[in-house]
């Protein structure tokens, strides 16, 4: 039962603060949508941001696995695994009607200059993220498959800063077109591989 009214409590509050924001949500709210007493909140988190931590591992363990398990997929080739990784996310911005975005990126940019345990911890979330990327470009390049010139780990984390910059601009202009740039800059750009394209068009101009 006990369990059973943290979980509760942490379902509740993920709902609310992607929706919402962390400062925005207030206790009570949380603890009237999970439906459990009013004495449960600080028996299992001490204080809010105690609260704010625990939120962040409930992302990572309930909200990102799917989105995880298709970067770890080796029946399917890196790149593909990568792009299919992309598509998963946008569709599921599109089911929020591009009102929510990245919970960790959201968190950040609201609590990285008031909590140093909270930032801590994203940045811990956020290099995860980027080392699997980066494990997938590895071995993309193992495969001859990466652009040349590319540092696997540096290109990911690359990556990933445009990523959560092309959501923010998606919450912004309320629509797909920010993520599926970011798409087509990644795949038919960064990570191209230039010596299977076609050859450069003949200079006229001397």
């Amino acid at each position: 039962m006990k369990r059973d009214a943290r979980r509760a409590i942490l379902d509740a509050g993920a709902e609310l603060v992607h929706r919402k924001g962390f400062n925005n949500t207030g206790i009570k709210e949380v603890l009237d949508l999970a439906q459990v007493p009013k004495g449960s909140f600080y028996f299992y988190f001490p204080s809010k941001e105690e609260f704010g931590l625990a939120l962040i591992d409930h992302y990572r363990e309930v909200r990102t696995p799917a989105l995880i398990q298709v970067l770890r997929d080796a029946e399917t080739p890196p790149l593909d695994r990568l792009r299919r990784f992309f598509e998963l996310a946008r569709q599921r911005y599109q089911e929020w009607g591009f009102e929510r975005g990245c919970p960790f990126g959201n968190l950040a940019q609201e609590m990285c200059d008031l909590s140093p345990a909270i930032c801590e911890k994203l940045r811990e979330v956020l290099g995860g993220l980027s080392r699997a990327m980066g494990d997938i470009l590895h071995e993309a390049a193992t495969r001859g498959e990466l652009a040349p010139g590319l540092e696997p780990y540096e290109t990911a984390a690359f990556v990933m800063d445009a990523w959560e910059g092309a959501i923010l601009r998606m919450k912004a202009e309320k629509n797909v077109q920010p993520l599926l740039r970011l798409e087509h800059m990644v795949f038919a750009r960064l990570l191209t591989d230039t010596r299977n394209a076609a050859p450069n068009q003949p200079d006229h101009h001397g």
